[in-house]
C-alpha cells in the first residue's frame, strides 16, 4: 500500500505562484508514474500533469502547458507540481496519485491511478 500525502497549497493572488508536493511511503516510489490532478466545486475532477517513474517523460494539460512544471526526486519519494502565472480559473483541490504498475507510462486518465492523497486547496484571488 502507498500513502501520498500532499502540501504546499494556499491562497495566491493571480500572476503568483505555487509549489506543491506529494510525498510517498513505500520502497517502489521509483517505479511509479504519478499524476496530479484537480477538482474544482461543481465540476469533474480532471487530469493537470504526469511524469513517468524516470522523470524523462511529461505531459499536460492544454491550458497548464507552459505554466505548471512536474518533476519528481526519486531519492525523497517526492513529486512536486510548480504553479506559475496562476489564474483564478486554476482554484480547486489539488491531488496528487500514483499508478502501481511499474515502470509504466504515465497517463492522463485518473481510472489508470490506483493510489491518491487526500488533496490540497489552491486558492488563486482574482
Amino acid at each position: 500500500q502507498v500513502q501520498l500525502v500532499e502540501s504546499g497549497g494556499g491562497l495566491v493572488q493571480a500572476g503568483g505562484s505555487l509549489r506543491l508536493s506529494c510525498a510517498a511511503s513505500g520502497r517502489t516510489f521509483s517505479a511509479y508514474a504519478m499524476g496530479w490532478f484537480r477538482q474544482a466545486p461543481g465540476k469533474e475532477r480532471e487530469f493537470v500533469a504526469a511524469i513517468n517513474y524516470s522523470g524523462y517523460s511529461t505531459y499536460y494539460e492544454d491550458s497548464v502547458k507552459g505554466r505548471f512544471t512536474i518533476s519528481r526526486d526519486n531519492a525523497k519519494n517526492t513529486v512536486y507540481l510548480q504553479m506559475d502565472t496562476l489564474k483564478p480559473d486554476d482554484t480547486a483541490v489539488y491531488y496528487c496519485a500514483a499508478d502501481r504498475n511499474l515502470y509504466w507510462a504515465a497517463s492522463a486518465v485518473a481510472g489508470q491511478y490506483d493510489y491518491w492523497g487526500q488533496g490540497t486547496q489552491v486558492t488563486v484571488s482574482s
